[in-house]
C-alpha cells in the first residue's frame, strides 16, 4: 500500500501525533480536521465566523499543497461545540463550493482542541 504524508506551511502543523493529510493508494486524501489556527500556530480571535473562515483557509492550503480545490472533496465532517453555531458554519462551509458539495456530517462535541467552537475534516479524490 502507498502513503504519503501531506504537510504545507500555509496551514498549521500538527499538534499532536497526526499529520495534516495521508494520500492514500486509490486516490484517496484523508485530512486531518483543522482547527482555526493559522500558519504560524496561532490561534484566531473572534467568534465562530472568524474562526470557520480560517478553517476553510486551512482545508483549501492543505488541497493546494496537491493541486486540488474543495471540488475533489468527497466527505467532511463538521464538529461543533455547539449546535447553536450551525447556521454560521453552515454559511461560511458552503461558500467553499462553487458546485455541488461533498457528503457531509455534522456532530456536537463536548469539547475542541484548544477550547474552538469548530473542526473540520476530509476525504478528498485526485
Amino acid at each position: 500500500m502507498v502513503r504519503e504524508v501531506v504537510s504545507t506551511p500555509h496551514a498549521p502543523a500538527a499538534i499532536g501525533p497526526y499529520s495534516q493529510a495521508v494520500r492514500a493508494e486509490g486516490r484517496f486524501v484523508f485530512m486531518s480536521g483543522q482547527i482555526a489556527l493559522r500558519p504560524d500556530g496561532t490561534l484566531v480571535d473572534g467568534d465562530v465566523r472568524a474562526q470557520t473562515e480560517q478553517v476553510v483557509r486551512n482545508m483549501r492550503a492543505v488541497l493546494a499543497e496537491l493541486d486540488l480545490a474543495p471540488a475533489n472533496l468527497v466527505k467532511t465532517t463538521i464538529f461543533l461545540s455547539s449546535m447553536d453555531h450551525f447556521a454560521v458554519v453552515n454559511e461560511v462551509y458552503g461558500a467553499m463550493f462553487e458546485g455541488t458539495p461533498p457528503a457531509r456530517s455534522t456532530v456536537a462535541v463536548a469539547g475542541l482542541p484548544k477550547g474552538v467552537d469548530v473542526e473540520i475534516e476530509g476525504v478528498a479524490v485526485y
